[in-house]
């Protein structure tokens, strides 16, 4: 594994499907698996239950079948599989990534790209929807930004000034260009 990893890959608490009211916790540390539970119950049978606890390392995980129909009944199937991945070594280190540093480096992108990211997942459907990145594609459009700008902006939305503007832009050069077509066509006709 990187040893930049932070020592707690992945945590998880629930509570068990009705009519279960168990809680428990799914811990995924660089090199084991963590699996804790909580019995709550009005039945005289299980009021004196102790917490459980179960540790494996991420081989033993890959390979004990029951505690992962356990963690895919209690979490889902999802979080099991991405379980399964960080017990086997399959990082998704882009996801690692902090949102300062993901906005800044989804700026770069092209608005079609940035829509496309932003149906990947909901951490980026939320960082692509951001005010903050917004913010970035308006200054990098040298769109001027004035204090009534900013203003909008805080009431509306940096999104909302960037396309505004962009859409402001767009009629005046379909006009210019459709007044040269029609001055092109009439000479033409002259001639």
């Amino acid at each position: 594994m990187a040893s930049w990893l932070p020592e707690t890959l992945f945590e998880i608490v629930g509570q068990g499907q009705a009519p279960s009211k168990d809680y428990y916790q799914l811990l995924v540390t660089r090199s084991q698996l963590i699996f804790r539970w909580w019995k709550i119950s009005l039945r005289s049978e299980f009021r004196s239950a102790k917490p459980g606890e179960t540790k494996e390392t991420h081989e033993d995980f890959l390979e004990n079948s029951h505690l992962q129909v356990q963690i895919a009944l209690i979490f889902g199937g999802k979080i099991l599989d991405y379980v399964s991945n960080l017990c086997g070594g399959k990082f998704d280190f882009l996801e690692r990534l902090s949102d300062k540093l993901l906005l800044s480096i989804i700026s770069y992108l092209d608005l079609e790209d940035v829509g496309r990211l932003s149906q990947t997942s909901h951490r980026f459907a939320k960082l692509c929807m951001s005010d903050k990145l917004w913010e970035q594609i308006v200054q990098s459009a040298s769109f001027p930004i004035t204090p009534d700008m900013r203003a909008l902006a805080k009431d509306q939305g940096w999104r909302h000034i960037y396309l505004t503007n962009k859409l402001q832009l767009q009629p005046p050069l379909t006009n210019r260009d459709g007044r040269k077509q029609r001055r092109g066509g009439q000479r033409e006709k002259h001639h």
